[in-house]
């Protein structure tokens, strides 16, 4: 280990590109009140507006979250699924798992021809496509065990029914994301009609409205969370399923329930870090990383130099085999989540790394498939309020505009979540990454996840909350912004803006934001071994252009003076709004 040690010293230092994103630069925010890191700025404010009317960050939580579902259609939702973790000012911690579920319907072959091979797009597009979502139940759980008391359902709400009633002024990133799924929206009368005004988007700076969200919005609000799950929504749901030979039926709507779950714990650096247990695999896969890395000295390796990329390329390909072979549903398949935590194991996986040279995939004992990827097109928030509770939640649709099938004339886009599972052991779903056994489609099983929720404290106080979206990359995302803050010092701006890399473990490249290192790093990392591939904005498409990673919506809290200070990632055009 010693040797490791003084390898390690070395530095290929170079200046830190700051990358420019977005319509906006908004900066980074300080207050000691309560504060709301969003993808989207009305949703943000709709929670800082909760936290100045007296209601606690889990009442903020659901407000943000349900106002995303009407603002930032590509991810904010009613017919996805999700993880939230809250950590009290008492030190109580909770993991609220309200993902997807399959429907009773649903058979391991599913999206299998009558070839023996996957149907194409059969998994991500149209009704079929979609599992039991679970958003509503879980803002309804966190709301009733971890509110306030102050602040109702039907007012945490309102600002998502009135700005679907009055509607808002799209933005240019919403304009350019509706334009990117024209041609989905076009497979789908209902959302043709909501998001294709005569067949063409709605531009940026003209005022988008959404009628039959706003009635589905007031239903809720008058007749509670459970009438989605069994009143009028749910019966619009299930008669558009019917039409189009979709599975999800009324008993699968109202057996949904969401679980909470013991919050998967440990330690780095002397660090408590509390993420989300399977069927996230992001809380393993990030404790099985920091695991490799704590016995190494990385104190001295500059962020961007080819030894630090080279040796958390090597950790990520390991934590992602695993994910492979193991990660699945708990409820149905037993995960052996202690001994991949295992001190021992994970310095035996670390045994067949060189300082010199990249460890083919093919050559790593763990898994036998490929890691099976979902879509980057997830969201997540982080809030505290004043008195120190905190909310870190991932929620999704999963594709761009999950499965493109507004549920009949309920307003709302369903997910694509069932392509998070394994259609066929070794085939790579739409985002390349392939997954075993423990995650075969099941009737009631959610899918296998990335969703990597975080919350870190330092004695007994909490210092960073953050998150991200990115699909497949989002564990590693979480990570980077961890050791960017632990390890390289950085300052929260720095730490979240520093450009990103993913490593995860098939295909077998490392893929990377433009500036993630100099030229002559690139060159020693190819010669070492490593594959470098630009990141894409659509995976699938060949000629897509140069895109970013994740959006890790973060606040860090100074221990001595308890400042918070909230980060908005400017790669998605993320707000934070403060309750002052």
């Amino acid at each position: 280990m010693m040797i490791l040690r003084m390898l390690f010293v070395a530095l290929i230092s170079g200046p830190m590109v700051m990358p420019a994103y977005g319509e906006h630069t908004q900066r980074i925010v300080e207050t000691d009140r309560g504060v709301v890191v969003a993808a989207e700025r009305l949703a943000a404010e709709s929670g800082a507006e909760v936290l100045r009317e007296g209601g606690n960050a889990i009442d903020a939580a659901v407000a943000t979250a349900l106002t995303m579902a009407t603002t930032y259609p590509r991810a904010g939702n009613l017919g996805g699924g999700g993880f939230m973790m809250i950590r009290l000012t008492d030190g109580t911690v909770a993991a609220l798992d309200f993902r997807e579920r399959a429907p009773a319907a649903a058979t391991r072959d599913l999206y299998i021809g009558t070839d023996g091979k996957v149907l194409k797009g059969s998994s991500t597009m149209g009704h079929r496509a979609a599992g039991v979502p679970g958003t509503v139940s879980g803002l309804a759980f966190a709301l009733k065990k971890y509110g306030s008391g102050r602040l109702t359902w039907a007012r945490l709400i309102t600002p998502a029914q009135e700005l679907a009633t009055n509607g808002f002024t799209v933005s240019a990133s919403l304009a350019e994301d509706l334009v990117a799924s024209t041609e989905l929206f076009s497979k789908n009368s209902a959302a043709r009609r909501i998001f294709l005004r005569d067949g063409k988007p709605y531009q940026a700076g003209e005022t988008f409205k959404q009628p039959e969200l706003a009635a589905t919005l007031a239903r809720l609000r008058d007749k509670g969370p459970q009438e989605f799950y069994n009143g009028l929504t749910a019966e619009m749901i299930v008669a558009d399923m019917r039409a189009h030979d979709g599975l999800i039926t009324l008993a699968d709507l109202a057996a949904y329930s969401t679980t909470e779950r013991k919050p998967l714990q440990g330690n780095y650096r002397g660090y408590e870090i509390y993420t989300m247990p399977p069927p996230s695999s992001g809380g393993v896969a990030l404790f099985q990383m920091l695991g490799m890395l704590e016995p190494l000295d990385v104190s001295g390796l500059a962020p961007q130099s080819s030894e630090k990329v080279h040796l958390w390329a090597e950790v990520m390909r390991r934590a992602y085999s695993d994910r492979a072979a193991y990660m699945g549903d708990p409820d149905f398949s037993d995960i052996p989540v202690r001994r991949l935590l295992d001190r021992d194991y994970l310095a035996q996986r670390m045994r067949s790394f060189s300082p010199e040279k990249a460890t083919p995939s093919r050559d790593l004992p763990g898994g036998l498939l490929p890691a099976k990827p979902e879509s980057t097109e997830t969201t997540h928030f982080s809030i505290m309020d004043s008195a120190g509770n905190v909310v870190s939640c991932t929620y999704t649709i999963n594709g761009l505009y999950g499965c493109g099938v507004v549920a009949g004339d309920a307003g709302f886009l369903l997910n694509n979540e069932m392509d998070d599972f394994t259609a066929r052991p070794g085939t790579p779903n739409a985002f390349g990454l392939v997954q075993g056994e423990a995650n075969a489609i099941q009737p009631h099983k959610r899918p296998l996840s990335s969703m990597t929720p975080v919350i870190v404290v330092k004695d007994r106080k909490v210092v960073i909350v953050t998150g991200s979206p990115g699909g497949s990359t989002i564990i590693n995302t979480v990570f980077q912004v961890l050791t960017n803050l632990i390890d390289h010092k950085l300052s929260p701006r720095e730490a979240v803006d520093l450009p990103r890399f993913n490593h995860q473990w098939l295909p077998d490249a490392i893929t990377y934001e433009e500036g993630f290192v100099s030229e002559e790093a690139m060159g020693t990392l190819k010669a070492k071994g490593h594959v470098l591939r630009t990141r894409k904005l659509y995976p699938n498409d060949p000629a897509s252009v140069a895109g970013l990673q994740g959006s890790a919506e973060t606040i860090v809290i100074d221990p001595k003076t308890g400042r918070r200070i909230g980060v908005p990632d400017l790669r998605r055009f993320g707000t934070a709004a403060v309750a002052e």
